[in-house]
């Protein structure tokens, strides 16, 4: 059985498009970037998938390639609504028959609240406007989708304790919060587990991670940080983070006891307590 290829983006196939009409055109990458009027290195990396051209490059790719506005049209229907290190991982949720989630102090996106999601988007910004926090929630909302298939893609949330303490938008907010992600555990859309302050140091105390798992593609890892995140698909690193996550969640608790220390901890929030 040959090696599964790992998940192909909208962006990887738009650049692998992008190749084969140059090299059907007779131009290598350094003749296509002179009349573009960009570097061959930035052709290689729109080629890959790494980088989406500007509307004006990809008008200049289509005058050069001769392909009629193909480019141009597709970039529209490519063009993300998140962060360029995000964009990708955003699109593999939505081919991902598995994911498994670890959130260190944060509610993972897929699952907040429009409250919890406003209070964070408000604590990272000294300034914005409504439009930016109306466009931050309709992206959060559009990545909830996942969830409306009750049985696909199959999701594991490992939360450290942290989560459930920090007090997020007021007592309130994290009570709904955490109440939301109780139930949908309760009702078997999500494996729910925490791992509690007595576990001490675990294996992923230092990241947050994220693992998706395909039908006919091979698995990813991203973690991520302030303003920042890497996507992985290097076998080794992919191994690597799936055992990490492996260990965490040995030292995690059952999922019965899981919901009853969520739940008990959205009553804490409630009545004042921590």
């Amino acid at each position: 059985m040959s090696e599964r290829q790992k998940p192909r983006t909208q962006r990887e196939r738009y650049g692998e498009e992008l190749r084969l009409r140059r090299m059907a055109s007779g131009l290598t990458q350094e003749g296509l970037g002179e009349l573009v009027v960009c570097s061959p290195t930035l052709i290689s990396h729109f080629e890959a998938g790494r980088r989406l051209p500007k509307p004006d490059d990809a008008r200049r790719i289509d005058r050069a390639l001769k392909t009629d506005g193909f480019f141009e049209r597709w970039l529209e229907d490519l063009e993300s609504k998140y962060e360029d290190y995000f964009a990708a991982v955003a699109e593999l949720e939505q081919q991902a028959t598995l994911i498994q989630q670890f959130g260190l102090s944060l509610v993972p996106g897929v699952f907040q609240t429009e409250d919890y999601a406003s209070a964070l988007f408000r604590a990272c910004r000294p300034t914005y406007t409504t439009e930016e926090l109306d466009n931050f929630l309709a992206n959060r909302t559009k990545r909830r989708r996942i969830l409306d298939d009750p049985k696909q893609p199959v999701i594991w949330t490992l939360l450290d304790e942290s989560v459930l303490r920090r007090r997020v938008g007021g007592s309130q907010v994290m009570a709904e919060q955490l109440h939301k992600i109780a139930d949908m555990a309760g009702a078997g859309r999500l494996r729910l587990h925490v791992l509690p302050y007595g576990v001490g140091a675990h294996a992923l105390q230092a990241s947050y991670l994220t693992l998706m798992s395909f039908e006919d593609s091979a698995p990813v890892a991203y973690v991520e940080a302030f303003l920042t995140g890497n996507l992985m698909d290097d076998p080794a690193q992919v191994t690597a983070s799936q055992t990490a996550y492996a260990l965490a969640l040995s030292d995690a608790l059952s999922q019965q006891q899981s919901l009853a220390v969520v739940r008990a901890a959205a009553e804490d929030h409630v009545h004042g307590e921590q």
